[in-house]
């Protein structure tokens, strides 16, 4: 099953949420997306499992903000601040943060992957590298910290 729309849509909702302050429950409903508009303009039908991905995502995203965000802040250099973050980019880590450490289910490699592909479309010229640049960093910390107990463990 692909997910790309569920994050696709995760994406758009979470930058409304940050430029235009949207509620949460008002995004879940996806009432701004149109179904008939995206089917006249040829685009394929939302299926309920990519929309469920989304209000997965998006909700998720939004709970664990602050956690979230402590994170990228964290991986930022010190010449960069969450304010400086174009809101395209942030909503894309956020996302994709929130995904790294909720989803054990899927592995970060597979969540880079995507992010890079959503800032490819929809992000500035090199977004993608810096997004990139940010996940690893955050993928390889949450590897060696899942690998942690099993080496400990293994020592006794």
């Amino acid at each position: 099953m692909s997910r790309r729309k569920g994050r696709i849509l995760a994406f758009q909702a979470l930058y409304s949420w940050d430029v235009g302050g949207v509620a949460m429950e008002d995004l879940l409903t996806l009432s701004w997306m149109d179904d008939n508009s995206n089917n006249a303009k040829g685009k394929e039908k939302l299926d309920e499992s990519d929309v469920a991905y989304a209000r997965l995502l998006i909700s998720g995203t939004i709970t664990h903000i602050g956690e979230v965000d402590d994170v990228i802040k964290s991986h930022l250099s010190t010449s960069w601040t969450m304010e400086r973050l174009n809101k395209v980019t942030l909503a894309i880590l956020r996302m994709s943060v929130y995904s790294i450490l909720y989803q054990e289910d899927l592995h970060p490699t597979i969540i880079i992957d995507e992010a890079i592909d959503i800032a490819k479309k929809y992000g500035q010229d090199d977004s993608f590298r810096f997004i990139n640049a940010i996940l690893d960093a955050i993928g390889r910390e949450k590897r060696k910290s899942n690998d942690a107990p099993a080496e400990s463990n293994a020592d006794k």
